[in-house]
């Protein structure tokens, strides 16, 4: 992959947010990449634009423009009633190609990660996966010597190795300047009804080839769990926690006090509980007013997933476990114990008011 002549690269302007639907309905990563998109393009002096795609989808844009969206590109054909690969690659890619923005966003959902990748190498650039972090800087961010430092780029950071370490990316040379960023990371702006965007339709034209995957049947998972990214108050359990059926104990207090049970990565690797339930690195990142830590060790994985909560209650028979280095509460002990007398106290203090 060459480096772009510096006459095309200028011609790169722009944030864009790709506005993930799925059955007419916008994803809620759709609203905080266009906050976060928001907050490049006002460093960089652009707007930030969304990119529609599906079929008979006109009916969403108002829903985008008053989540902070200056304009909406909508790619709208019967080709695209349900994700595909080939023909939402095309759409977005043809975007890319035919208006030429400087930095592209994608959720790191099933869809974006799939759709990411295609895109960026049909586009000829590169992809920064899983990003956690967005700023605008200057590459290389120390000059060396002899060689140009550029302004205004996309640093993207992400979790690397295991997230035992940080990695800082950009994509000096070539444009678009593309990142995934994970659900739950990234803060949306304040609804402002009535807001509008200038819409733009645009349609490269859809001719269904071998390419095309025929969709046969679509089985929806009929879950009535609650997302938990949405639960102001978490309830988590880890291995400690010891069984499927000891769980109980845990929704027991989650019920008490009105939230909801999330878990480890290792109970959903044991079969206790759903991957939806899931917190952490390869889960959801979540930030709830309260989140408790029962029989979680604390991997730095798991962390990164909770770790922006506004309280965190650990409670551990370990008292070395790494969960209390992010604790504002720890509790040392057997949770078959601490966690009824929690929830007793609680139904206590409830019923009283």
């Amino acid at each position: 992959m060459g480096a772009m002549n510096a006459e095309e690269y200028a011609k790169y302007k722009g944030v864009y947010v790709f506005a993930q639907q799925v059955d007419n309905v916008i994803s809620g990563i759709s609203f905080e990449l266009i906050g976060e998109g928001k907050r490049l393009a006002e460093q960089l002096g652009v707007d930030v634009t969304a990119v529609l795609i599906g079929s008979d989808v006109k009916g969403l844009v108002d829903e985008l423009a008053e989540y902070g969206a200056d304009k909406v590109i909508v790619v709208d054909d019967p080709e695209l009633k349900n994700y595909r690969t080939e023909p939402y690659a095309h759409a977005l890619a043809s975007v890319i190609n035919e208006y030429k923005p400087e930095i592209v966003l994608v959720g790191a959902t099933a869809i974006g990660r799939d759709l990411g990748p295609t895109v960026s190498a049909r586009v000829k650039t590169g992809l920064t996966a899983d990003c956690t972090l967005l700023e605008i800087a200057d590459f290389p961010i120390n000059p060396i010597p002899g060689q140009e430092q550029k302004h205004n780029q996309l640093l993207m950071t992400r979790p690397a190795f295991g997230g035992n370490t940080i990695a800082t990316i950009a994509c000096p040379d070539n444009r678009p300047q593309m990142a995934t960023v994970r659900p739950g990371v990234m803060q949306k702006l304040e609804k402002k009804p009535g807001a509008k965007a200038e819409v733009i339709e645009f349609n490269p034209g859809f001719t269904p080839d071998n390419k095309y995957v025929e969709i046969l049947e679509i089985s929806k998972a009929v879950s009535d769990i609650k997302d938990i990214m949405d639960a102001k108050i978490l309830v988590s359990g880890g291995r400690g926690v010891g069984s499927a059926e000891n769980f109980k104990i845990l929704e027991d207090l989650a019920e008490a006090l009105g939230g909801q049970v999330s878990c480890s990565r290792a109970v959903v690797d044991s079969g206790w509980m759903p991957r939806d339930m899931q917190v952490g690195q390869t889960g959801k990142t979540v930030r709830p007013n309260v989140y408790f830590a029962i029989g979680i060790s604390g991997a730095i994985q798991h962390v990164a997933g909770m770790e922006e909560s506004d309280i965190i209650v650990a409670i551990n028979k370990d008292e070395d476990a790494p969960i209390f280095d992010v604790a504002d509460y720890g509790v040392v002990g057997d949770l078959n114990k601490i966690v009824p007398q929690l929830t007793e106290a609680i139904k206590a203090q409830m019923a009283s008011k």
